[in-house]
């Protein structure tokens, strides 16, 4: 109703300006001399209406602003350009899933998940890749290729490693990584997808898990400094997140479990892919080049697969404590260009930064409890680990680089109060020799 009271005045505006030089040319007619100074004084009035129109629209427009700036903001769906400058038109985007399996046959319990919260196989198609050569995983898959048109591939090389004394007891790993190299070969090479998301096959999955690697697309095609999303959130077991499920950050620290990248990428880094440990050779600045990953608040996958190469480390300290995220969050309807680089960084420091700074002492004792956030700062890495234990968050270190940071900054709630670890303000660059 507004706007149409808006146009209606321009239109007017127009019609009276009109008027006037139709006037003026209208005693031009021949025969009839008008002075000189009575046009002025004719063009003098025009102008003068003219300016009273302007500012009665002025006025109105004014009026306008007013009203709607107490109201609270809403924005229009994503509509970033990627880095070809071409908008994206999301439902028409394709994001493959590669999920990696080997001998689980719980591996159904991820395809269903997958398939019932996809929007269409169109979109989402599936490619499970199958390791290990177990015949009662193989076959529990190819009921799905049957009835859901997932995609089956399986490793062909099943041959052991010839690894020393020391190595052996990390022959899982070793697999692991030929295996996904292989794997993201098939998908971009073979199958020539731009991008995928990866899985594995011993993850839930939140109701919003297509909604979030849809919305965030356009952001890891556009911004040149994101070279992956993920779903998934270091410190985010119960107790140490928000209820604020459509949060999202940025973050320096490759997460992993449930993420997306690029053909570009892939690229990039396929060629020199590691032969163990490929999420860790991942995390070095030779590959990461101060890339950052999407990240959210509340995980958007989680891991039921207790017993695996790992041994079941940290599953019982740490892991089944990881909090899944059970909203769904309309993450393409909301404006996610905060997350670029330029509107991200300046919006971050400031939140950080004017946050009250206290110690752990008073964090711990709840003395602050009345303010909203808290900053702690650590200025070495023994002070770090020392500080993280109190606090309950991850303490360890990947080049340099603690889990879930961003410019050094870790983000988390501590019994319902947001805190953020923190190094100085003049912070530049993480100490490599922080390992």
């Amino acid at each position: 109703m507004r706007r149409r009271h808006v146009v209606s005045a321009v239109v007017a505006v127009f019609l009276c300006w009109n008027v006037i030089i139709y006037l003026i040319l209208m005693l031009r007619h021949p025969g009839k001399v008008i002075p000189p100074s009575m046009e002025l004084d004719i063009l003098d009035t025009g102008i003068q209406n003219q300016l009273k129109q302007n500012l009665a629209l002025l006025s109105k427009l004014q009026s306008l602003r007013n009203e709607t700036g107490n109201k609270p903001k809403t924005h229009s769906p994503i509509v970033l350009p990627d880095r070809k400058g071409d908008v994206h038109d999301l439902s028409k985007v394709v994001l493959p899933v590669l999920l990696i399996a080997c001998d689980r046959v719980t591996v159904n319990r991820s395809l269903n998940q997958l398939i019932r919260l996809r929007t269409t196989k169109e979109q989402f198609p599936i490619i499970v890749s199958q390791d290990c050569a177990h015949k009662p995983t193989a076959e529990v898959i190819q009921k799905y290729v049957v009835t859901d048109n997932v995609v089956h591939i399986m490793q062909p090389n099943q041959t052991n490693m010839e690894l020393n004394k020391k190595d052996k007891k990390f022959l899982g790993y070793y697999k692991i990584a030929r295996h996904y190299k292989w794997a993201l070969d098939q998908v971009f090479l073979k199958f020539n997808y731009s991008t995928v998301i990866i899985v594995e096959d011993d993850l839930d999955i939140s109701p919003d898990f297509f909604e979030y690697f849809s919305a965030t697309y356009p952001i890891l095609t556009s911004d040149p400094s994101v070279w992956c999303v993920s779903a998934w959130n270091d410190n985010g077991k119960n107790g140490m997140v928000s209820e604020e499920a459509e949060l999202l950050y940025r973050s320096d620290f490759f997460p992993g479990l449930g993420w997306m990248m690029e053909r570009k990428t892939w690229l990039e880094i396929g060629p020199k892919w590691p032969i163990t440990f490929w999420d860790d050779w991942m995390r070095h600045q030779d590959q990461r080049k101060d890339r950052v990953c999407i990240r959210p608040e509340i995980c958007r996958t989680s891991t039921f697969g207790k017993k695996g190469v790992s041994k079941g480390l940290y599953f019982e300290k740490h892991l089944k404590h990881i909090k899944l995220n059970d909203q769904f969050v309309a993450f393409t309807k909301k404006n996610l260009s905060y997350l670029m680089k330029e509107n991200y960084d300046p919006w971050f420091k400031r939140l950080v930064y004017d946050t009250p700074e206290v110690t752990v002492a008073e964090v711990m004792s709840g003395s602050k409890k009345h303010l909203k956030a808290l900053r702690v700062t650590y200025t070495t890495k023994e002070q770090f680990k020392a500080t993280a234990k109190k606090l309950g968050i991850m303490d360890d270190f990947k080049a340099g680089v603690p889990r879930v940071a961003y410019r050094g900054v870790v983000s988390f709630v501590h019994h319902g109060q947001r805190i953020y670890f923190a190094p100085k303000p003049d912070w530049q660059k993480y100490d490599i020799k922080w390992t």
